[in-house]
């Protein structure tokens, strides 16, 4: 999800979604750990969409 896409997420969405994507990094660590994971970047791409949510998510609270 681009960061154009994050800002018009209403509060509520943007809590979810990152929830969504915390729950999947975790599944993501369990099957790498496991040795399930044939997609080894998507741990990358979801860690930085975590970032950009939280970012997103901290310059609201700040507004």
């Amino acid at each position: 999800m681009k960061a154009a896409q994050i800002r018009e997420l209403t509060s509520e969405e943007l809590t979810r979604q990152l929830e969504d994507d915390r729950r999947e990094a975790f599944n993501l660590r369990m099957q790498q750990q496991t040795g399930q994971l044939e997609n080894t970047g998507r741990i990358l791409l979801v860690r930085r969409e975590i970032a950009r949510l939280e970012t997103e998510k901290t310059a609201r609270a700040r507004r």
